[in-house]
C-alpha cells in the first residue's frame, strides 16, 4: 500500500503551519480548513484500514517528537489531534503510542508551557480524558507501522479477553454458559419415571380393555413424546448452542482461575501504571 501522496499532504499541511511560526490550535484548525483536509478520508482504502490509520498517526507522531523547531512540532500534535476527530470511522481508531513516545510528548507539553502555549496541555489532557490513545512499547523508530498494528491487535485481542472474564466472572452468566442443563433438570431421573409412567399407563389400559370400552382413550397411549426424551432434546440443543458461542467468540469453555486472576492483575496494574505517568504529564 503506497501511502505517500497521503505523507505529503500531512508534511505540507504542517510546513504551512510552521512557516507562519503558527502555534495554536486555532491556527491548525484555519489552515486544515482552507485545505480542506477532511478530504484526506476521501481516497482512503478499503482494506487494512488499521495500517492506513497508524500510518497517519504514525506520520504525524514523528513531526510531533522531531528535533524541528517548536512550531513544527505542536503542528505535528494539532495533526495527530484533528486527524483522530475528523476520521470517519465508527468507533473511532485510537492512536498507537508508545511509552518512549509518551515520554517525549511530556517534554512537548513542558516546552510549551514555558512559552505559555496553554492549550497544549489542556489539549493533551482531553486526548487522555477521552482515551485517545492506545499504548504500546513499540517506537516508530524501532519498528515498522505493521509491528505497531500487530501490537494493537495483540493488545485488543487481550483487553476483551480481560473484558470477558471480568464480564462472566461471578455472574449469572457464567452459571448458564457452564451448566449442565440435563444435571440440572435431573434428566436421568426424568427419563426413568416417564418410561416408566408410559408403561404403567399402557399396561392400566390393556386391563381396562378386558372390562370395559376404552377406545375413547387409548388416544393418550400414543403419545410417544416422554418428558424424558423432551428433557433430553433440550439438553442436546443446550450443549450445540453453548459450542456454537464458544466457537464464535474464540473463547474456552471454562478458564484456570488463575489465569483469569492474572489477567485482571496485570491489566489493573498497566492502568495504574499509565495513571501515574499521565498525572506526572500534566502537572
Amino acid at each position: 500500500m503506497d501511502l505517500t501522496p497521503f505523507k505529503l499532504d500531512i508534511d505540507e499541511l504542517i510546513h504551512e503551519f510552521s512557516e507562519s511560526k503558527s502555534t495554536t490550535l486555532a491556527d491548525m484548525k484555519r489552515i486544515w480548513l482552507s485545505r480542506k483536509f477532511s478530504f484526506i478520508y476521501e481516497a482512503r482504502p478499503t482494506t487494512n484500514v488499521t495500517f492506513f490509520m497508524q500510518s497517519l498517526y504514525a506520520h504525524s507522531i514523528g513531526h510531533m517528537l522531531s528535533k524541528d523547531s517548536l512550531s513544527q512540532r505542536l503542528g505535528g500534535l494539532y495533526c495527530l489531534y484533528c486527524l483522530y476527530e475528523t476520521q470517519p470511522f465508527k468507533p473511532p481508531f485510537r492512536i498507537y503510542l508508545s511509552l518512549g513516545e509518551l515520554q517525549r510528548l511530556k517534554h512537548l507539553v513542558v516546552d510549551a508551557k514555558e512559552e505559555k502555549i496553554m492549550v497544549v496541555p489542556a489539549l493533551v489532557k482531553r486526548m487522555l480524558d477521552k482515551n485517545v490513545f492506545l499504548f504500546g512499547f513499540v517506537d516508530i523508530n524501532e519498528g515498522s507501522v505493521s509491528e505497531r498494528v500487530k501490537e494493537i491487535n495483540n493488545l485488543q485481542n487481550a483487553r476483551m479477553q480481560v473484558a470477558y472474564n471480568k464480564l462472566l466472572t461471578n455472574t449469572r452468566i457464567e452459571q448458564f454458559l457452564h451448566m449442565d442443563l440435563g444435571m440440572e433438570l435431573d434428566q436421568k431421573v426424568l427419563k426413568k419415571m416417564s418410561t416408566e409412567y408410559a408403561a404403567a399407563k399402557e399396561l392400566a389400559i390393556k386391563e381396562a380393555e378386558k372390562k370395559v370400552d376404552v377406545e375413547n382413550i387409548k388416544h393418550i397411549t400414543e403419545n410417544k413424546n416422554l418428558i424424558g426424551d423432551v428433557v433430553e432434546k433440550m439438553a442436546e440443543d443446550w450443549n450445540a448452542q453453548k459450542e456454537v458461542f464458544y466457537e464464535k467468540t474464540g473463547f474456552n469453555r471454562r478458564q484456570n482461575e488463575g489465569e483469569k486472576q492474572v489477567m485482571v492483575y496485570e491489566e489493573e496494574q498497566q492502568d495504574d501504571d499509565f495513571g501515574e505517568e499521565l498525572e506526572h504529564l500534566l502537572c
